[in-house]
């Protein structure tokens, strides 16, 4: 665990080695990460935001080509949220159904609430950490039309990659944001968290 989260806090420190170790098969490690962080439920602990933006400020420095880098994170982000909702439509229903662990009317509530509101939960799920591991999974639970959801699921995905990935080209090289990196990569994972803590709490006072 003490790993995982040193890992996590200082990632630059990380790629780093990474990249003086495995050279060019980097990015196939980079893709890994991000195709785990949204493809698998037990993994949603592995870094996204904060790991797009550290790599965005090592592809300025001229480490990784900034645009074999975004189109391959792309990829991993799109193919891991299909696997994800894949992996939803055939085990969820007969694992959370047939095992009695959800009641029928619950899940069709959930497959009335993806008929509905799908789209627009697939693009902002991207933006939350943890849900963004869960929503394609529940999506695939819910049968929500997988070409409606893959169209969507394209939209987020490159959103996402190219917010936090440019965000650190353009700007991770600035003075104060490299000498304080850890900070940054800190302050990323709390803002990250922010709009899911402000929602459960709006939700216990109602």
């Amino acid at each position: 665990m003490n790993l995982i989260i040193d890992f996590i806090v200082h990632i630059d420190k990380y790629i780093n080695i990474i990249i003086q170790k495995f050279g060019i098969l980097t990015y196939a490690i980079l893709f890994l990460i991000i195709f785990l962080e949204t493809g698998l439920l037990v993994t949603p602990f592995l870094p996204g935001d904060s790991l797009l933006f550290v790599v965005g400020t090592f592809a300025a420095l001229g480490s990784l080509n900034v645009v074999l880098i975004f189109f391959l994170l792309s990829l991993a982000a799109i193919l891991g949220d299909s696997f994800n909702y894949f992996l939803g439509s055939y085990f969820g229903e007969r694992f959370f159904y047939e095992k009695g662990w959800i009641k029928i009317e619950n899940l069709n509530r959930t497959k009335e609430f993806f008929r509905k509101y799908g789209s627009k939960t697939i693009v902002i799920a991207r933006f939350l950490p943890v849900v963004r591991t869960v929503a394609p999974f529940i999506a695939g639970v819910g049968k929500m039309d997988y070409l409606r959801f893959l169209i969507y699921n394209v939209l987020g995905g490159i959103a996402w990659v190219a917010l936090f990935l440019f965000a650190g080209f353009f700007f991770g090289n600035i003075s104060f944001i490299k000498e304080n990196l850890s900070l940054v990569i800190i302050a990323i994972i709390i803002l990250s968290f922010t709009p899911a803590i402000v929602q459960y709490i709006r939700h216990k006072i109602k």
